[in-house]
């Protein structure tokens, strides 16, 4: 009985330390964190958002796309011999461009993308996730503790982004899967499953590599849509090529590259003046154009 008197007597003491005055627990509002990610801003806002895709390592043809209009600049490291300097130099050539940096990094490792967080991409994209276990490493070794367990050194992520880098950094980091082979598709439930992934990417022409089957074949198009569906479902954005822009639920797009923006742009340049045209005032070299 004196037990229970005891028991009693603790429970009702610490009932009056919470309803004391001063004393109520108050729920603590989460402070909204700054988001200087406009790319994710946008997405998360329902908009549709394109990324240009860089090959080379010329800091002037990375910056003349990064203010051309894009959303964000797919730097592409997995089909390229772009290094990590390469792309540090760029990034940093054309800081506070519209456009944000966005890697795809070769693989899932830690080494991969510390490097690619470090030097200010602010989204990381993941080639081949064919397992769950590569999303969640995608996953961990981009985000800071708590979420993951990105490890915190020296990078020149913090002149890019503010002095509050450390805390604003995993709400602006973008994770992007992407889907590329039939077993991929197969695992899409647990995949989509995995907390923190921004975006799943139907990859157009892996699918069809992995699998033998072409766009519009029934096959092909069935694996497009168990992506689709799996994506939506778990309240994901759903990403794919330019080319896929009308079809119903992607909003996260991969535009073309460097060589086939020179050659549409130069195609638009030759049709300004055709034969028989009145003349133009010819730019001034050295002049910015218009």
């Amino acid at each position: 009985m004196r037990a229970k008197q005891v028991v009693s007597f603790i429970v009702i003491c610490m009932v009056l330390y919470w309803i004391a005055p001063g004393k109520a627990q108050v729920p603590r509002q989460k402070v909204p964190v700054r988001l200087y990610n406009t790319a994710k801003q946008k997405l998360m806002e329902g908009k549709q958002i394109v990324g240009a895709t860089v090959f080379s390592p010329d800091p002037n043809i990375y910056c003349a796309m990064a203010n051309a209009g894009y959303d964000f600049l797919w730097i592409e490291m997995q089909h390229s011999p772009l290094t990590f300097e390469d792309v540090a130099r760029m990034i940093w050539a054309c800081r506070g461009a519209p456009a944000m940096p966005f890697i795809r990094v070769p693989d899932a490792t830690e080494g991969d993308i510390q490097k690619a967080t470090d030097i200010g991409a602010v989204g990381i994209i993941v080639p081949t996730v064919d397992m769950v276990e590569k999303a969640q490493a995608a996953v961990k070794w981009s985000k800071y503790p708590p979420e993951g367990r990105r490890s915190q050194g020296n990078g020149q992520y913090g002149a890019l982004w503010g002095n509050d880098y450390r805390e604003t950094a995993n709400e602006n980091m973008m994770v992007v899967i992407m889907i590329e082979t039939p077993i991929g598709v197969e695992n899409a439930e647990k995949i989509a499953s995995v907390p923190g992934i921004d975006v799943i990417f139907a990859a157009s022409t892996d699918l069809g590599n992995f699998s033998g089957h072409r766009q519009g074949d029934r096959e092909y198009e069935a694996m497009v849509t168990r992506i689709h569906d799996v994506t939506l479902q778990h309240g994901i954005r759903l990403g794919g090529p330019q080319a896929w822009k009308g079809r119903p639920g992607f909003t996260f797009f991969q535009g073309p590259g460097e060589t086939q923006l020179i050659q549409s742009g130069a195609r638009v340049n030759l049709a300004l003046n055709p034969a028989g045209a009145q003349p133009r005032v010819a730019p001034i070299e050295g002049t910015a154009p218009h």
